[in-house]
């Protein structure tokens, strides 16, 4: 395993902001709580003090190739849930790396990459995990803990342990990503895929549709196929779920 250098605090805005203060790799900042915590856009992070599992990680790339950028989102997304589902099963990923339990947000992601023309060069990755908490108290519309799924607390140093584990088992960073690895994290993160079977409701910005999920091309753009036979490909923020109504609390 890697010899994470784990910096522990328990006040910041950000830990995503933080870690970009500290030097070096293979970095991990952890936190009690944020006064900040970031979401997608101008959302927040909601987290009880002391009561969730809030922590950046960074690694150290070498010319990694930008077209595979969303490579290290799946792989990140996918350590996650394997940690989980050490604890429980019914874990899924909501495109593009939001982790579900049934219906329910258990973990928001933010990856954040350092891109020069050679490629990218450093890759860290945000997390947020509700653990304990007992109740959430803002708008956010479907939230749920390890707590209340089990009934009881959980060590949050043992799940950060555990995602760190997997994080190094998956490769998680690996300069150089090979055409069959590529292509092996790309059907475990389709399988895994929220709701990936079946019609259902999106909206974007012309209005709503039924349709069903066809995959996640290199880029990271979604694939849907509706009722109509029709192909529709989607970035980041331009499609949802039409029932959830949500204000996207996600991290990316």
């Amino acid at each position: 395993m890697r010899n994470w250098n784990i910096i522990r605090l328990e006040e910041t805005n950000s830990t995503i902001d933080y870690i970009r203060t500290v030097p070096g790799n293979d970095v991990v900042v952890t936190a009690e709580y944020q006064t900040a915590g970031r979401g997608q856009g101008e959302n927040r992070w909601e987290s009880d003090r002391g009561a969730n599992l809030l922590f950046s990680v960074r690694v150290g790339l070498h010319n990694f190739p930008i077209v595979r950028r969303f490579y290290l989102t799946m792989v990140g997304a996918l350590a996650i849930k394997a940690a989980l589902e050490e604890l429980t099963t019914e874990i899924s990923l909501k495109w593009p790396n939001d982790i579900y339990w049934r219906d329910r947000k258990i973990c928001g992601t933010l990856l954040e990459t350092a891109i020069t023309a050679d490629g990218i060069q450093q890759c860290s990755y945000g997390v947020g995990v509700n653990v304990n908490q007992q109740s959430f108290h803002s708008d956010a519309p479907n939230p749920v803990s390890l707590r209340q799924i089990l009934g009881h607390e959980v060590s949050r140093e043992a799940l950060l342990r555990e995602i760190l584990f997997q994080l190094d088992k998956a490769a998680f960073g690996s300069n150089e990503v090979r055409s069959a690895k590529y292509e092996e994290v790309r059907q475990l993160y389709h399988q895994s895929l929220y709701r990936r079977e079946g019609l259902h409701p999106y909206r974007d910005r012309d209005g709503e549709f039924l349709a069903q999920t066809i995959g996640v091309k290199e880029n990271g753009h979604l694939l849907l196929l509706d009722t109509q036979g029709r192909t529709r490909e989607y970035d980041i923020k331009e499609v949802r779920f039409a029932q959830a109504e949500e204000r996207s609390t996600s991290y990316e």
